[in-house]
């Protein structure tokens, strides 16, 4: 899959294999025209990297290669054990979590997950949580507490599940509850956002000691698209809304909601998974070192300053 800005980036990139080829086919020495081009593409790449609007981060973030948070665990762990169910209604598959370990240190993973293909989309619903999906978390949050476990969440999603069913089965209840929760939990808690954070959804598990987000993520109460449809009664001003938001990772920053932007290689996260989730698991390991020199008590007592002291209020 390409987006738009990444044609130009792809048609260099064709023009080198086929002059690799041709080098190799009719052993012509090309080795010269191959390095100017090949530091045309990577100068090309920074540069259109380094540069992209808020719309293409949001663009890159939905990326249908890009990672989500079973990749990632896997990647990071050797011997995940995935734990199911709310114990009250059924296993919500658009949110996934369960025990891993982390050098030698059992985490508490908790994430939501979307799905490769159409099959795999509609029973992960598309990684929008219904209330039972919430329920779960909680609950894994709660044993981590009870074994004196950390807890690593994982958010990627378009938004909690709105639908009739979720909303008759308590959805707005159930990501309150969650918010109250993590706001008390005795262990550290680092929250990270790997593609889409939207609205209650992504807050519903991302109240942390540590909040961080993937450089070509976004974060925001409301999806480009909705604002759009809001505010023209047309998603054709997804991209102005885009920038309206202030979503991206470096807005986020810059605001003081988040405490650090993890970088991704160049191109995205998608472009290797291995070099994303050894970087992911050393801003966890840095974290928790850092976490586990504060007790239980200043620990909570800061998260609750944090979130408290953000936003600004003019009288």
């Amino acid at each position: 899959m390409l987006l738009e800005f990444e044609k130009p980036i792809a048609d260099l990139e064709s023009k080198l294999q086929e002059m690799k080829d041709l080098a190799k086919g009719k052993s012509i020495d090309l080795t010269s025209d191959i390095h100017s081009l090949e530091e045309k593409i990577q100068a090309l790449k920074k540069e259109t990297f380094q540069n992209l609007t808020r719309w293409q981060r949001v663009q890159l973030s939905r990326h249908a290669d890009r990672p989500y948070s079973l990749d990632y665990i896997y990647e990071m762990t050797n011997d995940f054990i995935e734990l199911h169910g709310d114990r009250t209604v059924k296993d919500d598959k658009a949110m996934v979590g369960g025990l891993g370990d982390i050098d030698g240190r059992t985490v508490m993973f908790i994430g939501q997950q979307k799905g490769r293909n159409t099959k795999q989309r509609q029973e992960r619903n598309f990684g929008m949580a219904n209330p039972e999906g919430y329920r779960k978390a909680l609950r894994l949050m709660k044993m981590a507490e009870k074994f004196n476990k950390p807890i690593i969440t994982l958010i990627d999603t378009p938004g909690a599940f709105p639908g009739l069913e979720a909303e008759e089965r308590g959805q707005g209840e159930a990501i309150a509850r969650n918010l109250k929760e993590m706001f008390m939990l005795k262990v550290p808690v680092i929250c990270i956002i790997i593609g889409e954070g939207a609205s209650g959804g992504a807050l519903g598990i991302a109240i942390g000691d540590r909040v961080y987000m993937l450089e070509n993520t976004w974060y925001s109460v409301i999806s480009p698209e909705s604002c759009s449809s809001i505010l023209w009664r047309s998603w054709d001003y997804k991209e102005q809304a885009a920038e309206a938001l202030k979503l991206t990772a470096s807005d986020m920053q810059k605001n003081g909601l988040i405490d650090g932007i993890i970088e991704e290689p160049l191109g995205g996260a998608h472009k290797d998974l291995k070099s994303m989730a050894k970087t992911i698991k050393a801003t966890i390991i840095q974290a928790l070192k850092e976490l586990d020199s504060i007790n239980p008590e200043d620990r909570i007592n800061q998260r609750i300053d944090k979130f408290c002291s953000m936003g600004v209020v003019v009288e």
